[in-house]
């Protein structure tokens, strides 16, 4: 990640992904499998010891894996330098992609907890302003009276949805040796790849997914749906928190270098700018075309990626739901800026609605529902 980093992800989402934490997941990952292994037979059992991140250097690593084209060869070779047994019948994907599994389950419970956040804001804003009367817009015109309830409920149960989405998309521990048919374990090969998975409490793969992507193409779309609809938030908040508009207000920042007066909506901003670090990465992520066994660089281009799309779905999350914690709704202005035109569908249908508070529809029910759906009634 740039040196822009702490502005849009929060530090323990940065600790996440960063080098060090890969360099934890890898050699958690060497450790798992020698246990794996010791465990029935096929080795001889391995100290912890052997696989203490003392005296490793993560940038040192990916320096001295150029030659290789990737940091777990370099990484062999040390731990070799400590017992003989360790990596015995993996290849160098293996355990980079378990390390890739282990750092988006830690990242992920960061993030899920961050969208929990969020959607707790939304249910609160829907539940305190079900009455609070507004213009609905249509393609940025006022159309009919809604309330900022059902707004708020709609991104509720947006968020509730990414958030479900996010924890089903779990990546499974890797082994499948040099050419995926774990060969150099002879008949053990299964048992070594339940026990390494059990260690490791990632799910077991039905078979090795080196060129099979799958999972990482899953986990990358969940990532850029939960980014995004924190971006399609912050975009309402934004365009409602207009100098014309001036329905809401983001709490507290916002100065201008030049421009005293401006309160510029500074969370929502950077939660988009996030939302398109996603998006980009998410590309990279969905690229499943693998050629046959082994991947010859499109594998290569996933480990940044992955890293940025789960640092940034991270930051937007965590920038949103401070936004919203604090935001202020102008419920008068709200009411003031309904206009009388918002009931030319009422007229139209003949309905006897004669205020804005007169022509709301199922939109408490809707809130109710969207609070059911987000307590699980």
């Amino acid at each position: 990640m740039s040196g822009f980093a702490p502005i849009f992800v929060p530090a323990p989402l940065r600790e996440a992904v960063s080098d060090e934490a890969w360099l934890r997941a890898m050699l958690e990952a060497e450790r798992a499998l020698a246990r794996a292994e010791a465990g029935v037979g096929v080795i001889p059992e391995v100290g912890d010891e052997v696989f203490a991140a003392d005296g490793f250097d993560a940038a040192a690593l990916a320096l001295a894996g150029r030659d290789a084209g990737n940091p777990v060869e370099p990484l062999v070779r040390a731990l070799r330098e400590r017992s003989e047994h360790v990596h015995h019948g993996a290849t160098s994907q293996d355990i980079l992609d378990t390390a890739a599994a282990l750092v988006a389950r830690k990242a992920s419970a960061l993030m899920e907890s961050e969208l929990d956040g969020v959607a707790a804001a939304c249910a609160r804003l829907a539940d305190e302003h079900r009455a609070s009367v507004t213009a609905a817009r249509t393609l940025l015109q006022q159309a009919v009276p809604t309330t900022f309830g059902l707004k708020a409920a709609g991104w509720l149960v947006g968020t509730v949805h990414a958030r479900q989405r996010l924890a089903a998309a779990r990546l499974p521990a890797e082994l499948g040796g040099a050419g995926g048919t774990l060969a150099s374990l002879g008949d053990r090969g299964i048992d070594v790849l339940r026990g390494y998975s059990q260690q490791l409490n990632l799910p077991e793969p039905v078979l090795p997914w080196h060129t099979r992507r799958l999972p990482i193409a899953e986990l990358g779309a969940a990532l850029a749906i939960a980014a995004g609809f924190c971006g399609k938030i912050a975009l309402d908040l934004e365009l409602l928190a207009q100098t014309e508009v001036a329905e809401v207000r983001e709490p507290g920042g916002g100065r201008s270098s030049t421009m005293p007066h401006k309160r510029n909506p500074v969370g929502s901003v950077l939660v988009r700018a996030c939302a398109e670090h996603v998006h980009a990465a998410a590309g990279v992520l969905l690229r499943v075309e693998h050629e046959h066994e082994r991947a010859a660089g499109a594998w290569h281009a996933e480990w940044k990626a992955l890293s940025d799309a789960l640092a940034y779905t991270g930051g937007a999350a965590a920038r949103l739901r401070e936004t919203l914690d604090g935001l202020e709704v102008d419920v008068e202005r709200m009411r003031a800026n309904v206009r009388a035109e918002t009931l030319s569908e009422a007229e139209r249908f003949a309905s006897d609605a004669r205020e804005p508070e007169d022509y709301l529809g199922a939109a408490n029910a809707f809130v109710d529902r969207a609070l059911g759906f987000y307590r699980g009634t």
